[in-house]
């Protein structure tokens, strides 16, 4: 700072000026210590800034999905979120299926003297470790389903209202029996979205279709159609992911039924490339970029004191030729 303070015949109060509070500075002056600063590649110490102000202005992330659509996505957007609003983000995945590596991963962020914790927990088994960490630092928890605590905010996008907006549509174009292809049921996105399933018909006084539980792979789709061909297939698949449908819509295709002449297909995460599938897959969109903002604009209120509580924003059906009559 003072190199920039001597290049632009300035005083270092200046420079800080021109950095925090560049309005207070005239343009003449401003301009020709931004010219001394590009010239000289000045970059602000952070770790300097972070001993004076006691603030970091880092944030960290655990993710124990990071291999899977939907944490990836939401990691990203946080991401995306935190550097828009000027703070650094330290993201730790979690491989390891346990409580142990998740603590672990939590310590680690704490000791490095992040402000707050975005934990992206779709799993059960991640809501204890994270909120023993909320008695150290603030913490906002990627749960659909978790109860929010005092220390603890919540932020999910509504998977229970996106399945019952998937079987809605389905049941607006004439189906009656609607078969649900679900995830891992230690995933709360994947409870959520069967109970919108079975909701949805009961509200409907449908029958209620068979329900397959497996994990998020096209395999699980594909073998799922295999079980379900065995006897009469439903009119209808509602899949708890795109992965799972497009295994789904290989296993009809198969076994020459036609979608969505016979069997409706639709799936769940609007996925890349989801409107390029054979046909064309209807699917539920997360809004993730939102969802990242929503966490970032929450882990700040909490970093200012505001006690925990729940926060949720809603998906959107994009209806394509799976599914179109």
């Amino acid at each position: 700072m003072m190199d920039v303070a001597r290049a632009a015949g300035v005083s270092h109060q200046t420079v800080s000026r021109v950095l925090n509070a560049p309005d207070s500075v005239r343009p003449q002056t401003r301009e020709r210590v931004r010219a001394a600063i590009e010239d000289l590649g000045y970059r602000p110490n952070m770790a300097a800034r972070a001993l004076v102000t006691d603030s970091t202005r880092t944030i960290g992330v655990v993710t124990t999905g990071s291999h899977f659509h939907g944490p990836a996505s939401t990691t990203a957007a946080i991401e995306d979120a935190a550097r828009a609003e000027g703070y650094a983000c330290l993201v730790t995945p979690v491989v390891a299926e346990e409580r142990g590596a998740v603590e672990e991963a939590l310590d680690f962020l704490v000791d490095r003297g992040v402000e707050g914790i975005v934990a992206v927990a779709p799993q059960a088994w991640v809501a204890t470790p994270a909120q023993r960490a909320a008695r150290r630092v603030p913490l906002v928890v990627v749960a659909d389903g978790l109860e929010p605590g005092p220390r603890i905010h919540v932020v999910s996008v509504d998977q229970e209202l996106g399945a019952r907006m998937a079987v809605g549509h389905l049941l607006a174009t004439g189906r009656q029996e609607i078969a649900h292809v679900a995830g891992p049921e230690d995933w709360y996105d994947a409870v959520a979205r069967r109970t919108g399933w079975a909701g949805a018909l009961e509200d409907a006084g449908a029958q209620t279709g068979a329900c397959l539980v497996g994990p998020w792979d096209p395999r699980h789709g594909y073998e799922a159609v295999a079980v379900l061909a065995e006897g009469r297939l439903p009119g209808a698949l509602f899949c708890a992911n795109d992965l799972i449908a497009l295994g789904a819509l290989a296993g009809l295709r198969e076994r020459g039924v036609a979608v969505p002449g016979e069997v409706a297909v639709v799936g769940y995460d609007d996925i890349a490339g989801a409107e390029y599938f054979c046909p064309s897959l209807s699917t539920v969109r997360q809004p993730f970029d939102e969802l990242g903002f929503l966490c970032l604009e929450v882990l700040l209120r909490a970093i200012d004191g505001e006690s925990g509580a729940a926060h949720s924003i809603a998906p959107s059906l994009r209806v394509r030729g799976s599914s179109a009559r």
